[in-house]
């Protein structure tokens, strides 16, 4: 059966990383690359992705083409400068996708180790219902807190940890940031985005190994989890 391409990503990285002292986070060592390699290769892989665009901070484009060059990567269309807020960042790499792409798969080029069937599994959901995340059920019981106290808990098997990528039909992603600049909105996340306008955005599960790297200790994890993924490959 032929394998329809009709999705661009963007992988947004364009962040200051203000959680990681210091440190450029998306250019830090992992398995056999860095950060952003390991992403970039998720996207490579999945079938469904014709193409994917890259915004990050313009001191880094450097690095990441040579990441490109290193890993021999044939589908990033662009390199793209990250705007002032996340949603700008995103903005600037729709710009930038083929005007033929019929769906954008977001991406937080900090989450490294997604898996290319797990962005595909994504693209059909949002396929189907018009906006899909991958996302898992919480672990831990979430309180409300108001002045230092509790004041709701929250039915537990309701709530999920939302993931990337976030997967998005073309129309429906552009009428909401109409929708968002008309009203000078600006969200962080894309789902709040869609949800706007009132898309019901569908829930994908994906696992818990796809996590962000945000503070010093989760490059120590990511590598851990690569490492025990490795193994149980062979």
């Amino acid at each position: 059966m032929e394998i329809i391409q009709d999705t661009s990503g963007i992988l947004v990285c364009a962040g200051n990383a203000t959680r990681m002292q210091g440190k450029n986070k998306i250019l830090l060592p992992l398995g056999h690359t860095n950060v952003i390699g390991m992403s970039m290769l998720a996207m490579e892989q999945c079938e469904r992705i014709a193409e994917f665009v890259v915004v990050a901070r313009p001191s880094d484009q450097d690095a990441i083409r040579q990441t490109i060059a290193d890993l021999q990567l044939k589908k990033c269309s662009a390199i793209v400068s990250g705007g002032a807020t996340r949603q700008e960042s995103v903005i600037n790499g729709i710009r930038a996708a083929a005007k033929e792409t019929k769906l954008f798969a977001i991406h937080d080029g900090a989450r490294p180790l997604v898996k290319p069937e797990q962005i595909a599994k994504v693209i059909r959901d949002a396929s189907v219902f018009g906006g899909a995340t991958l996302g898992v059920p919480v672990k831990d019981t979430i309180k409300v807190v108001n002045d230092g106290l509790i004041v709701d808990t929250p039915y537990r098997p309701h709530l999920y940890m939302t993931q990337t990528p976030q997967v998005f039909q073309k129309r429906i992603y552009f009428e909401a940031l109409d929708f968002a600049l008309e009203h000078q909105l600006d969200f962080t996340d894309d789902c709040q985005l869609a949800e706007a306008i009132g898309c019901k955005v569908c829930m994908t599960t994906g696992d818990y190994t796809n996590i962000k790297i945000t503070t010093p200790e989760d490059i120590l994890i990511a590598q851990m989890l690569l490492e025990k993924r490795t193994e149980e490959s062979v």
